[in-house]
Formats: C-alpha cells, structure tokens, sequence
C-alpha cells in the first residue's frame, strides 16, 4: 500500500470524448506537496506518511508547529494529513510529489468534507416520502411520521433518522475514475462530483476495490526540478552523464571567411598599430 495525495478542489469542468459524449470533469490541484514527518512501526505503532499542501505565512504558524516544520526543513504548510503505508512505502522527509503519482485511467478513492447545507428535514435529509397528499391531513404532508414505539421500550433510540443538520461530514466516494494528470501545472481531473465545496482539502488514494496499474510509480511519484539537481551538485552528489551516440553528437561547422575580409582585418591592424 501506498500513500495517497493531499489536493485542493478547484472546481469542475467538463470534457468530450471520441464519440462526443459529455463528461463532467472535477479539477484537483497540488501546490508544494511534501512529506513533512514519518510514522514507523518501531516509534509510532504504525507506518504512515504525514503531507502537507500548500505555503503558510509564518504569522499564522504556532511556536510549536514551526518548529515542527523546521525540523522536517520545510516550508509552513497550510493543511496536514495522513497516509498509512506499507513499510515499503515510507519516503524521506522534505521530498516533493508530483500529479504524476496518478496516471489517467486509474482508479481512486476521493475523500472529503461535504457542503453544509444547515437544518432539513426527514425528506430532504433522509428520502422520506412524507404524508399523504389527499384529504386528511391537515398541513402536515412533509412531516416524519412516527419516530417512538409502544409503551416498552417507550423511548426513541439513539440514530433514528430524523430532521437535523445535514452536509458537513467526512465522505468517502469509491471507484473514481482519473481522465487526464497535468504535471507542468499540478492538476489531476476526476471524473465525476467529488465531496466538498470549492476550495476544500481532498484526499486522493488508489482505489481499495480496484488493483493498483502497473503504470503508477512505487513508492511514489516525486518531483524533479532544476533545483534538486542544483543542490545535488553542491552537495558532491554524482548524476550520471547521459552517453551520447556519433548520431546525435552535433556537427561543429567551421565559419567560412573570405580572403577580402582577412585583407580588411590586416589592415584595419595595421592602423591600430601605427
């Protein structure tokens, strides 16, 4: 098993395929997403990888998280998370991931915070059908019904579906298929709603009922930029030259220069000196 992404819902769009068909197209975005500490099994009790999106403003860090974050020497992040892991699949702290993590095609599990829709009531928030909508019921078609029994047990039971707030809880949708990953600009778009408003955190893993594609990095897909490659120079780090063939050496061409322009070279020479 191994760790998923932490990812911001932008909002959706939608695409057509071959056949012209309408998809609807949910876009996810990642911004510096890096592996701020470990959970291993010897420490902790278990193996996870703690994620974190985004930048944070120093102003708005706590003493105690900042010093969280030096000592992984990452930025302040905005959001924190979680992943269980398999050993195997534990990364090193302050490495990078990328969109590339996914590949299209694959199948994901998408967790999030639903919208909070306040108050409703039993149809609205659970399906109820209501009360009958002829003569006899006197402005009361919405309501629920029944909710006790007879005299024993003479009470409601707790978890009785019944009016009250609705949205704003933790909801996991399976089986969500990926269409495209952009990795220049860290996007990965899903196909489908997935739960929670614009703006809010997702939590993107491999889909638990569906097999891992053979296509999808192990442990991870990380980032590589510029300035890894940078830092690893500094630090004595030796990359390994690629080999270039005859075929792809490119071909030096000599400049050809005339006997009139050494003629006006000399001369011009000959002025300088005198």
């Amino acid at each position: 098993m191994r760790t998923g992404l932490l990812v911001k819902k932008i909002g959706m769009t939608r695409r057509f395929d071959d056949s012209g068909v309408h998809l609807p197209i949910t876009v996810l975005k990642l911004d510096n997403v890096q592996v701020v500490a470990l959970r291993t099994e010897d420490t902790d009790g278990y193996n996870a990888v703690q994620m974190g999106w985004g930048k944070a403003k120093v102003k708005n860090v706590s003493r105690a998280m900042s010093g969280h974050f030096a000592k992984a020497k990452v930025e302040p992040k905005r959001k924190l998370t979680e992943f269980r892991v398999d050993a195997d699949g534990l990364l090193e702290v302050g490495v990078e991931l990328s969109a590339k993590h996914f590949v299209a095609g694959q199948f994901v599990d998408v967790c999030g915070t639903t919208i909070g829709k306040g108050f409703a009531g039993g149809m609205k928030r659970h399906g109820f059908s209501g009360l009958r909508a002829s003569h006899g019921v006197s402005i009361n078609h919405r309501s629920l019904g029944s909710t006790g029994q007879c005299q024993d047990p003479g009470k409601v039971f707790k978890g009785k579906k019944m009016a009250g707030h609705m949205g704003g809880v933790r909801v996991t949708t399976q089986n969500l298929q990926v269409v495209d990953v952009d990795e220049d600009r860290g996007l990965i778009l899903i196909l489908g709603s997935v739960p929670g408003a614009k703006g809010g955190y997702i939590r993107i893993t491999d889909a638990i009922k569906k097999g891992r594609p053979d296509e999808a990095p192990y442990p991870a897909g990380l980032k590589t930029n510029d300035l890894q490659a940078e830092n690893n120079s500094l630090t004595g780090d030796i990359v390994p030259e690629k080999q270039v063939t005859e075929e792809e050496a490119p071909v030096v061409v000599e400049p050809q220069i005339s006997d009139e322009a050494y003629d006006v070279a000399a001369v011009h020479s000959q002025e300088e000196k005198d």
